[in-house]
């Protein structure tokens, strides 16, 4: 079989506030941003967090991608660069070169292929992962709940609600100082039987474990909860 998707990108400004999604159907997408970063890095990042959410099945990956810079970016320009250490033909470095590592370690062993559609024009996919990338966007611009959708959810299966996700500051706040190092709680969905959906999780961290976290929760453009369940 193979899994049909779109994965686009928003910053207003560029750079500015902004998100990133993929969208296979209303059941089975999801979105994420920051406050602060270009089009291109959230082009790339939507289509990283695509790969990362279906790595778990084996089915060939169809990618829809108004971008060319991504699409060229995947199918011909980072081997060459990979040569030369990351660095382009003018010896200048690569941009973005940490998303671009990641998606080039996350495509190993994968069967995916691109296509390029036209964006803006009223192609039902892309325009649902775009209008998904821009509410991101717009709810960092404001302040408001970004909506991070269900994640990749098969036909068939039942459908898991998540809570929405909210700015990486307030889902996972620093203390100040020297006293006690933050907590994180991985809470789960209640049960109405006896054992839980989810285990409750405390992680104890230093100051500096925990910087560390909230920046490669940043670059992945996730939670750091979320970050932290892709490990297990």
């Amino acid at each position: 079989m193979t899994i049909r998707a779109a994965a686009d990108g928003s910053a207003l400004g560029n750079p500015g506030p902004a998100g990133w999604a993929w969208y296979v159907n209303d059941d089975c997408w999801a979105a994420g941003g920051w406050k602060h970063a270009t089009n291109n890095q959230a082009e790339l990042t939507a289509v990283l967090q695509l790969l990362r959410a279906t790595a778990h099945v084996p089915d060939e990956l169809l990618i829809l991608c108004d971008s060319q810079y991504v699409i060229n970016c995947v199918t011909r320009w980072m081997p060459g660069w990979k040569k030369k250490g990351w660095r382009k033909a003018d010896g200048k470095p690569v941009m973005n070169v940490e998303l671009l590592k990641e998606l080039d370690q996350a495509l190993v062993g994968r069967r995916y292929r691109f296509e390029w559609v036209k964006g803006h024009a009223n192609h039902p996919l892309n325009e649902a992962a775009d209008a998904r990338a821009r509410a991101v966007s717009e709810a960092y611009q404001r302040g408001t709940t970004v909506p991070s959708g269900p994640g990749f959810v098969r036909d068939g299966e039942r459908r898991v609600e998540r809570p929405a996700a909210t700015e990486l500051a307030a889902a996972a706040r620093p203390t100040t100082g020297t006293g006690t190092p933050p907590l994180f709680s991985l809470d789960g969905q209640a049960s109405t039987e006896d054992r839980p959906a989810e285990i409750p999780l405390l992680l104890h961290l230093t100051p500096a474990e925990h910087e560390r976290l909230l920046a490669r929760a940043k670059r992945r453009g996730t939670s750091p909860e979320q970050l932290l369940k892709e490990l297990i």
